[in-house]
């Protein structure tokens, strides 16, 4: 098992953050070494310049926090991060027709991305808002994105009604049999939390940039956002 900071995608995506202070929350995660700094679209190019020579990579979320851009918006966005130097690239699936059973659709969004990330080498991670969805939605939309070709799931946005839960990162867990990777996010606050995430099977977790030291560490984060 690596370090824990090594698992942690650092979020430093409050929509109200300045400039000054995305620069201050990068550099915090710099001093933790995380394995990324998970931006705001506006703010990629901000972050590759402040993480250049380091071992911390940057990623951007994509349709964030709602999910619902159509589908060729969703793969113009990520051909414009792409192009501005993203590292991986969390998008955020289409929630609402993932409860709609609208399973055609959710394969062909999901589609629509990987065929910009895939030949750019840049990682995808789909986001479900796990706490709007049942156990079959979660396991479901695990398989699409195993058959789309896809590089992790994640459970949440940070920004819905619930972040991971233990039950919505096993369903993940072993739907996907180690065919793709997991990303748990929203509510880890604590180490524990985190190593028992990791001893799960999750392979990179989302936290807020705030709660690096205390994953580190120990101790607990404060709550004070869905991350």
């Amino acid at each position: 098992m690596e370090p824990v900071n090594r698992y942690l995608d650092a979020a430093i995506l409050r929509p109200e953050f300045s400039r000054d202070e995305v620069i201050a929350a990068i550099e915090e995660s710099l001093k933790w070494n995380t394995k990324t700094v998970c931006v705001r679209p506006c703010d990629v190019a901000l972050a590759r310049s402040r993480c250049e020579g380091s071992e911390t990579g940057v990623s951007c979320v994509l349709a964030f926090p709602h999910g619902s851009a159509p589908s060729p918006v969703k793969a113009a966005e990520a051909l414009n991060l792409v192009d501005q130097g993203a590292h991986e690239i969390d998008m955020v699936a289409n929630f609402g027709r993932i409860r709609s059973g609208d399973w055609a659709y959710v394969s062909d969004d999901i589609s629509a991305v990987v065929a910009v990330c895939k030949p750019a080498g840049v990682l995808l991670k789909v986001i479900f808002e796990v706490c709007y969805l049942s156990p079959k939605e979660i396991a479901r939309t695990t398989e699409i994105c195993v058959s789309c070709g896809a590089d992790f799931v994640k459970t949440s946005t940070g920004f819905g009604s619930g972040g991971a839960t233990e039950e919505a990162v096993r369903i993940m867990v072993d739907t996907s049999a180690g065919r793709i990777q997991v990303k748990p996010s929203g509510g880890i606050r604590d180490r524990a939390t985190a190593l028992k995430y990791i001893e799960m099977g999750a392979t990179r977790l989302g936290t807020n940039y705030t709660a690096s030291e205390v994953l580190v560490t120990g101790g607990t984060a404060s709550g004070k956002d869905g991350y």
